[in-house]
């Protein structure tokens, strides 16, 4: 079976998907001959931008689609929460009721800056997607993607991404089938990484892959071994 015909009847959501991590995902997921509906602020910005996707990649328009964050919510299967971290907690109460019964799949990776670089944010739930499952008891939240360059996700020559993805959650059943779709980006391999409660370190990891990327002026991911 193939990666389209595994996911022909899902559609994938990514809220805040005109963003440069949504967009990357969006892309990668697209190419991979999955269904992805980008959410917005504007449906107008989300439908550009969807269009765009589509085109650049060859899928044709019903491959990637644009609307409002309630619309792509209420739309996907499995859906990814790829907004600023200012915002996020606002935003999921708001969809709460679309999201509901649903996969969410939290990206958010809660961090400041100053003049010595990124760094974490402490989290009244103990993280980004431990707040996320506090403010949506009705769906099943995960975390995963946090690591992965939405630089490389983006460049159209970049044909496999070499990073493993960490997914964190406690149904075993959504965390499998989120590795999965980490696994249908090239060169990715989605990886259980733990309990929901373990995700505090992994959003917090982040700010130390961007301290390499700026030493070393590259796009680093991780790598897990003996797997």
């Amino acid at each position: 079976m193939t990666m389209s015909e595994q996911w022909a009847d899902r559609t994938v959501a990514v809220l805040g998907g005109t963003g440069p991590q949504g967009r990357g995902l969006a892309r990668r997921f697209a190419a991979a001959g999955i269904r992805v509906v980008l959410g917005s602020r504007d449906a107008g910005r989300a439908s550009d931008v969807a269009a765009t996707l589509a085109e650049s990649i060859g899928g044709g328009s019903a491959a990637v689609t644009g609307a409002t964050n309630a619309d792509a919510a209420a739309a996907g299967d499995i859906v990814l929460v790829a907004v600023p971290w200012d915002g996020h907690r606002e935003l999921l109460v708001e969809l709460a009721p679309q999201l509901a019964g649903k996969i969410v799949v939290d990206c958010v990776n809660p961090l400041g800056f100053d003049k010595q670089g990124a760094y974490a944010l402490p989290v009244e739930e103990g993280s980004a997607a431990q707040q996320a499952r506090a403010v949506l008891p009705d769906s099943i939240v995960t975390a995963a993607f946090h690591h992965v360059s939405a630089v490389l996700l983006e460049d159209p020559e970049v044909t496999t991404v070499d990073t493993d993805v960490l997914v964190l959650g406690d149904d075993r059943e959504a965390t499998d089938l989120v590795q999965e779709l980490a696994s249908a980006i090239p060169g990715v391999r989605g990886v259980y990484g733990g309990r929901l409660r373990n995700a505090h370190q992994v959003e917090a990891l982040t700010a130390n892959l961007i301290s390499v990327n700026r030493r070393y002026k590259v796009h680093a991911g991780l790598r897990v071994t003996d797997l």
